[in-house]
């Protein structure tokens, strides 16, 4: 599996136009194949900061993804939305174990 995990920052005035956008490119990612968890958060102390976390069943899956139409619309609001300060890393993990 494909743990993406991360951070993006946007200006916090620009929260509410991002969270539309946000919300149907998580809705359209969590309904592909392979995609076992999608998600977005906003940090509570730090407007503007958003945790990124996605976790995909392998390559293949991902690799659909980035070309999926709703990752290009998704990017191409990154300038109107001030996106940047991307931060996102992806591991190679197993199954989750319990604690």
């Amino acid at each position: 599996m494909l743990l993406i995990i991360g951070t993006m920052r946007l200006p916090a005035e620009n929260l509410a136009a991002a969270r539309l956008i946000m919300r149907r490119m998580a809705v359209a990612s969590r309904a592909e194949e392979g995609c076992i968890e999608y998600g977005y958060a906003e940090d509570l102390f730090d407007a503007g900061l958003i945790h990124v976390k996605e976790l995909w069943t392998d390559q293949v899956a991902l690799d659909r993804h980035f070309s999926s139409d709703h990752i290009a619309e998704w990017r191409a609001a990154w300038p109107d939305l001030g996106i940047g300060n991307r931060d996102l890393r992806v591991y190679d993990v197993d199954e989750p174990r319990w604690t």
